[in-house]
């Protein structure tokens, strides 16, 4: 990774001794909620640990005039890991063969809704690749079974890019939200990380799209991908900033074997948490899930994620045979558990951490219907 946040390991200094200039600009953008282009730049290359400590604690500090110490917890559904498309750095693009392909049929899906909704679930992530069996009348079908079966739910949809016309039908349906992962604002990066017939501009596209048509939208990046560079991550923050969504997932880039980019480093936890804590104070009232990948980088990963401004996890409800199959990322956490099990070991985590599970819908903040 070329110059990533450099000082953050070697860096270390007196708290009494904190850069005047870092500090100050956390401080304004914990005011303003935005900086110039180049004050953020100033940051990630001069942020030493005592300054990211400063700045986990005002991550943290920002979250909780909108959500307390509240976590909302999703059902996570990975419904298929067959892909058309060609993420380099993804365990199931198309390329990859050591894979065993697989998809859930509706009343597969719909079972695992219904024991989510069992174990308390009010929020279901329907999850998986870009698998073109999954048509708009195969999952406007699913939609409307799911909201009938279980009134004043969530659907929340993950599942890449579509047209304008689908996310159309599928919110026609009932979907009330969309996370649609954007990866990196840089067109340099993006290109470097994804297949020739893959689209900068109509991933950004597809976000706006959602947007118009009325979802909460989330949009999401990696930290540490291969030649991710300090200006890149100054590029998000300013995509983000002006896309304005209600959502963020942010994780670690996690190198899988058997991509194309075997043999990289992968991310690394503090630089993950510092993206955190940056998005938190540029998007006061997101939603930012505490990622699997980051618990899976590091035992608790998550729980740090908490401690600098997350509030969202989506413990796992995948049937348990098909969980390992679902390989974005190798040796990924909690795939042996049963939903029951899951749901048990995140509760307990999240309240050892000080923090409070909501069962509640958890809807943005300055939505209508927050429980």
């Amino acid at each position: 990774m070329n110059n990533i946040l450099p000082k953050i390991k070697n860096n270390i200094k007196n708290s009494l001794t904190i850069s005047s200039n870092v500090k100050e600009l956390i401080d304004k953008l914990s005011m303003n909620q935005v900086l110039e282009e180049n004050e953020y730049q100033y940051i990630f290359d001069n942020i030493s640990s005592d300054e990211t400590a400063y700045l986990f604690n005002k991550g943290y500090e920002a979250k909780i005039p909108h959500y307390q110490t509240r976590v909302f917890l999703r059902g996570l559904i990975e419904i298929s890991n067959y892909c058309k498309m060609g993420c380099k750095y993804c365990g199931i693009n198309h390329k990859v063969t050591n894979v065993e392909r697989y998809r859930l049929t509706e009343e597969e899906i719909l079972g695992c809704v219904e024991e989510g909704y069992f174990l308390g679930y009010r929020t279901f992530v329907i999850q998986g690749g870009e698998d073109s069996y999954y048509s708009d009348k195969v999952l406007t079908d699913l939609i409307k079974t799911m909201k009938k079966k279980h009134k004043g739910i969530r659907v929340t949809l993950s599942l890449g890019e579509r047209s304008y016309e689908s996310y159309k039908a599928l919110k026609e349906a009932g979907a009330d939200r969309y996370l649609l992962r954007h990866e990196t604002a840089s067109r340099r990066l993006y290109n470097h990380l994804h297949a020739d017939f893959m689209s900068f501009d109509n991933r950004r596209q597809c976000l706006y799209n959602l947007k118009e048509l009325g979802y909460q939208v989330g949009a999401g990046l990696m930290v540490g991908s291969p030649t991710q560079e300090n200006q890149d991550l100054v590029k998000d923050l300013i995509f983000l900033k002006d896309l304005n969504p209600h959502m963020v997932g942010i994780g670690p880039y996690l190198c899988h074997s058997d991509t194309e980019l075997a043999g990289n480093d992968s991310g690394t936890l503090t630089e993950t948490l510092i993206m955190v804590a940056l998005v938190r104070l540029i998007l006061p009232k997101a939603l930012l899930p505490a990622t699997t990948a980051l618990g899976t980088l590091d035992k608790l990963g998550r729980e740090n994620a908490l401690k600098v401004g997350a509030n969202v996890m989506m413990p796992n409800i995948s049937p348990t045979e098909t969980r390992e199959l679902y390989e974005i990322y190798q040796n990924k956490i909690c795939t042996g558990d049963t939903s029951k099990q899951c749901r048990g070991c995140i509760e307990t985590r999240i309240k050892a951490f000080g923090h409070d599970i909501d069962l509640g819908v958890g809807d943005y903040v300055d939505m209508k219907g927050l429980n």
